[in-house]
């Protein structure tokens, strides 16, 4: 399955991915165990520069804007994204590793400096670095020859998957997660970046990039250093084809892409896909997780090792579906349709206090992340393949304001979230299955299909609607 007659395409998978969707998943889960020694410093900071001692509804309300502000630093870079990519390619993704740097510099002398605000600061430019998300994306998914950009899309969402799972392991108090060493924990995107930095220079320009953004007709030539010298003259004439549909076609603009009726099926997928991959209850779940382990009897300074194996889960699920390689429709509907099936049960098993519950539950909390993981999670690339070039940077542009404002607004939903208790579940139930409905009738598969394919497959299953 690893495909090893295009190396180059192996090697652009890890280079890009490390500095790419890692450092997103691992700044959603590097928070969780440094936050009581932050917590520590805000108060010792006000102490210091003020005389000023916080009360708990204070430090809480800063800690969390340290959480957050993340997000506005990624609807920012989202904003813009979609022209960075569409004007400088992999070169954007080159750059952006600067930003990460400087934010690990000031995640790393925060604690020597007493200033909690360096901390945010290196947050909101971790969140401007999530411009890699769509970056990432779109070069993996424009290097890889049609038969594998289904696999290669895939490990996309296990790199965001791995970040997560690399953010719990080091988290723990025999590596960086104690009071020492916590400043090294946060600023360990910077050594990805890095990473990144001197490796990325050594791979191809996507030929997509080269030949439609560009016009370089000898953009075809990286073919063969990407994928071989074997026969690749299928994907360079559905490339010459896309391209000619393209001639008198400039990249459209996110509200040219809100007004064009062709494309109104794809957007409205869009929409209604990232809308629910932050609605769909997996935060809450990971939330409730302790609470579930707690009553199945786990000790509470076990619990931390506990919740690795919920990373280790979506990860281990997210790698086996890059072997599996199924179409997204198949994915999609499988997985939201289970993910309900598993709110169910879980709301009724939360809910019945019995002693043997929690174990139950237990289960359903990682058949819960084998869904998300197998499904929603690993169709983050969806953009890039169902739209056409002209249409693809103001898509992805408009995805990840979505996914950002959606991570934004649950994070400020979360204080009534908790009140509702467990029958939050039912909430996130309603967004899963419209999802799952909507994809299973509503969507082709895009599996071995090219953007204009799909395109045309979309207005095949809409006509009658047009």
């Amino acid at each position: 399955f690893l495909q090893l007659d295009c190396p180059v395409v192996i090697a652009a998978i890890f280079v890009s991915g490390i500095g790419g969707t890692f450092q997103y998943g691992f700044s959603i889960s590097v928070m969780t165990s440094p936050s009581d020694f932050i917590k520590e410093l805000v108060n010792r900071t006000c102490l210091q520069r003020y005389s000023v001692a916080l009360e708990q509804w204070q430090v809480s309300l800063i800690w969390s804007f340290t959480v957050s502000i993340f997000c506005i630093g990624g609807l920012l870079g989202s904003l813009v994204a979609g022209r960075l990519i569409s004007k400088y390619g992999k070169q954007c993704l080159l750059l952006n590793n600067f930003v990460a740097i400087f934010g690990a510099v000031l995640m790393l002398l925060s604690r020597k400096a007493m200033s909690f605000e360096m901390i945010m600061v290196g947050r909101f430019l971790y969140g401007i670095n999530s411009v890699s998300l769509s970056a990432h994306t779109v070069y993996l998914v424009e290097c890889a020859p049609k038969r594998l950009r289904g696999m290669v899309g895939v490990t996309v969402a296990t790199f965001i998957s791995l970040g997560k799972f690399s953010g719990q392991l080091l988290g723990i108090s025999e590596l960086l997660g104690t009071e020492q060493r916590w400043p090294w924990l946060l600023g360990f995107n910077g050594f990805t970046a890095l990473l990144q930095l001197t490796t990325l220079p050594f791979l191809p320009e996507s030929p997509r990039f080269l030949l439609l953004d560009r016009g370089d007709r000898l953009a075809c030539d990286k073919l063969k250093r990407l994928w071989g010298n074997k026969d690749y003259s299928t994907e360079v004439e559905e490339m010459m084809k896309e391209k000619a549909a393209m001639q008198s076609v400039h990249n459209h603009s996110v509200m040219e892409l809100i007004q064009n009726r062709t494309v109104r099926w794809q957007l409205l997928t869009i929409i209604v896909y990232f809308t629910t991959l932050q609605l769909c209850g997996i935060n809450a779940v990971y939330f409730y997780s302790f609470d579930v382990f707690r009553a199945a009897g786990i000790q509470e300074q076990q619990l931390r090792y506990t919740a690795l194996g919920t990373g280790l889960c979506e990860l281990s699920t997210s790698v086996a579906c890059i072997i599996e390689s199924m179409g997204k429709k198949v994915l999609l509907f499988r997985g939201y349709m289970g993910m309900s099936a598993t709110l169910v049960l879980l709301t009724i098993t939360v809910y019945l206090q019995v002693s043997w519950m929690p174990y139950c539950s237990m289960v359903l909390i990682f058949l819960f992340i084998f869904f998300f993981s197998s499904g929603p999670g690993v169709t983050a690339p969806l953009p890039g393949e169902i739209f056409t070039q002209s249409f693809k940077s103001a898509g992805y542009t408009i995805a990840c304001t979505i996914n950002w404002t959606g991570l934004f607004v649950l994070g400020m939903l979360f204080p009534i979230i908790e009140y509702l208790d467990y029958f939050c579940f039912l909430i996130f139930l309603i967004f899963c299955t419209t999802c799952g409905l909507y994809v299973r009738f509503n969507v082709p598969e895009t599996k071995n299909r090219t953007a204009l394919e799909i395109a045309a497959e979309f207005e095949r299953m809409h006509c009658k609607s047009g």
